[in-house]
């Protein structure tokens, strides 16, 4: 742990949305691209909230849709900074859907972000490293740098 490290529940994020007609396809399932939006949102602000300031989306690095969430439903987004490189951030997040009627909870989606702080003129600017309190960041942060090993090997594929 350096110096500056952080606790990672200091990012810790969760948002809860209605899934509502307009959000849903013609099985009445939530579109992906609604998801991926929330996905995407979530992320940016946890990144803010660690990197306190400015942040932009490098990649969605995995998207696994396990569950459909249908109108009616509650989702809840819960992410968190996973990971830190010197101005880069892995945000892990997770959709749990709750059907309001029967009480059942089914994990939706998970997901792994990668963000980067800017300063002001749109350059990279350095983050603070983070440390895991619970056993689940322990899991996360652990994982943490093969995760980003298989990053690193997926850009210097031939495009």
């Amino acid at each position: 742990m350096t110096n500056n490290a952080v606790p990672m529940s200091m990012s810790r994020t969760v948002q809860t949305r209605l899934v509502l007609p307009p959000d849903t396809n013609n099985h009445n399932s939530i579109f992906g691209g609604r998801v991926l939006a929330y996905i995407d949102e979530i992320a940016a602000i946890t990144a803010m909230k660690h990197a306190k300031g400015l942040v932009v989306t490098a990649s969605i690095d995995s998207v696994d849709f396990l569950s459909a969430a249908h109108v009616g439903d509650i989702l809840e987004i819960e992410s968190i900074v996973s990971s830190t490189g010197r101005s880069s951030m892995e945000v892990y997040v997770r959709v749990i859907s709750r059907n309001i009627g029967t009480g059942e909870e089914k994990l939706t989606t998970e997901s792994f972000v990668t963000m980067v702080a800017i300063d002001d003129e749109g350059k990279p600017k350095p983050v603070p490293a983070i440390y895991p309190e619970t056993d689940a960041e322990k899991r996360l942060f652990e994982t943490g740098p093969a995760r980003r090993e298989h990053r690193k090997q997926k850009r210097a594929l031939p495009h």
